[in-house]
């Protein structure tokens, strides 16, 4: 039974070492994701806005998210198309009632492509301690 219990005492010492998830996320600016892909929020205000074309599904500023996320604000925050500009340029945050700041795009949102080798990464390590731990119990049961 003794040698049981430090196979038992190891493995949580191994899962204490290894940390599961990220603690926070920090960003350089303020971001909107549309339509798979980021948009950086300036200071620019809009007045000529188009249509309305989404709005924040997931908001969070300590950890990433699929959809239409942001960093900076809350869910619900409408997005809108600018008048005369394409929306792979830039679109129109609604801030507040009547106020709408420019978000120019800055590339692809790889959430999805962090999330599956972040996911992989875990599912290998816990593969890795259920075979270190089958071949440790089967060395101390040979003894």
């Amino acid at each position: 039974m003794k040698p049981y219990l430090r196979m038992v005492s190891f493995c949580l010492l191994i899962m204490i070492i290894i940390p599961a998830n990220a603690v926070a996320t920090s960003w350089v600016y303020p971001f909107v994701v549309w339509d798979g892909y980021m948009y950086e929020v300036t200071d620019e205000k809009v007045t000529t806005i188009e249509n309305k074309i989404g709005a924040v599904t997931k908001y969070s500023d300590m950890k990433e998210y699929g959809g239409n996320f942001s960093n900076a604000y809350p869910k619900g925050t409408k997005y809108f198309s600018i008048k005369g500009i394409d929306t792979e340029i830039a679109i129109a945050v609604q801030v507040d009632k009547g106020t709408y700041l420019k978000a120019i795009r800055d590339g692809e949102y790889t959430y999805h492509q962090f999330n599956i080798a972040h996911n992989l990464f875990k599912a290998l390590v816990v593969i890795g301690l259920f075979l270190i731990l089958f071949l440790l119990f089967n060395a101390l049961r040979k003894r």
